[in-house]
């Protein structure tokens, strides 16, 4: 069977972070999505996305096609309903489309004439951004009995302080001498060659990605993931940084996202509750406004290659685009349009030609190449948030 993931009806409440990603990559847990369906389903998957991010993720077309909503992650009952599809049988949650199974000659499908199957209740879907850090810890915990199935962690280091080990799993290369590792409330997975440098706090659940560092001294509360490939340092509460991100000094980051590519300076610290202990509001791009979110504790959401300087203070609530450069003294406004230079004093365009300078030199610092594909999504997200920049 020809698996492919669909960004469905939830992409634009995920945004900025899928300006530059289909739905099926954004990182809960410690894998992405589409990393959890390729596990369980045993089958590499492709995806229907805007037509502007096809040329880096493209879609494959088969004679038979399942077709699963990508804000979905997988469990046993909702698996066990995908592979027993049928000819026009279709999986709802509500009225949201979860999965289908369907033919390649099928350009316009008529859901009335198909048999309805409803999704499990227990599915953990990913509809909002800051769903994200709010379903983490549940996203670990599948996650973590998923990677660990049937396997031995390499053993914890006579000089590291483990609480609960039998909910620790250390990737061979990790390194972690003389840290504190507490389990009891969540599990811990630390990835392959990364790094928890001495004097580190942790409580779980927390999941540590491939090739990443824990400074010294820094202080770990759950559930929260570090993807690949990132430094992080000071104080972090139920955060995720999907991977290739930095925040590598001091200073708070709490309920919140941060995609890659992004550097945090040192002592930026984030509110992630307000004064007056209000509902926070963030930011909406389909209704162009603030909307309530329900939530007591929201802290940032920044997108794909945006940066802070030393010191910079984000209230509560505060939505940063992708290539933004925020800096200076004082809160800068809690919306930050993608392309903008600047901070509290005022924001200026962020010309693209500047910010895709910075980026190649970032991304070969890390092995990685700024690719024609990458230079053509970014132009096209400068385009689309260029209303925003004019207000």
């Amino acid at each position: 069977m020809n698996y492919i993931l669909f960004d469905g009806p939830f992409r634009n409440a995920l945004l900025p972070f899928t300006y530059t990603r289909p739905v099926a990559d954004i990182r809960v847990g410690i894998l992405t999505i589409r990393e959890k369906w390729e596990m369980v389903l045993g089958s590499t998957t492709t995806t229907i996305t805007e037509d502007y991010l096809v040329s880096k993720f493209p879609m494959v077309e088969m004679e038979e096609n399942t077709l699963i909503n990508a804000s979905y992650t997988p469990n046993e009952d909702l698996v066990e309903m995908i592979q027993n599809l049928k000819p026009n049988q279709v999986i709802y949650d509500g009225e949201v489309i979860v999965a289908f199974r369907a033919t390649e000659t099928q350009s316009e499908i008529d859901f009335d004439t198909f048999e309805p199957l409803f999704c499990p209740k227990s599915t953990i879907s990913v509809k909002n951004a800051w769903s994200i850090f709010q379903l983490n810890g549940a996203a670990i915990e599948a996650d973590f009995q998923l990677i660990t199935k049937d396997r031995n962690s390499e053993p914890i280091p006579k000089k590291t302080i483990a609480f609960n080990s039998a909910q620790i799993f250390i990737e061979e290369g990790a390194k972690l001498p003389y840290c504190i590792l507490n389990a009891t409330n969540g599990p811990i997975y630390i990835g392959k060659d990364s790094e928890i440098m001495e004097g580190s706090m942790i409580r779980g659940p927390f999941a540590l990605c491939e090739h990443s560092t824990l400074k010294m001294g820094s202080k770990i509360y759950g559930p929260t993931t570090i993807g690949p490939h990132s430094k992080v340092g000071g104080e972090v509460n139920n955060s995720v940084l999907f991977g290739y991100s930095n925040k590598a000094h001091d200073g708070f980051l709490g309920n919140s996202v941060i995609g890659e590519w992004c550097n945090l300076g040192a002592d930026t610290n984030t509110s992630n509750l307000k004064n007056n202990y209000a509902e926070v509001r963030l930011w909406n791009y389909d209704s162009e406004n603030f909307a309530k979110t329900g939530l007591q504790f929201c802290g940032l959401m920044m997108g794909d290659h945006s940066k802070c300087g030393i010191n910079t203070m984000f209230n509560t609530g505060t939505v940063v685009g992708v290539s933004a450069n925020v800096f200076g003294s004082g809160f800068p406004r809690n919306f930050i349009p993608s392309f903008s230079w600047g901070g509290h004093s005022g924001l200026t365009t962020y010309l693209p030609s500047k910010a895709f300078e910075v980026a190649k030199v970032v991304m070969q610092r890390r092995g990685e190449e700024f690719t024609e594909h990458d230079t053509a999504i970014l132009t096209k997200v400068f385009e689309l948030s260029e209303a925003y920049r004019r207000s």
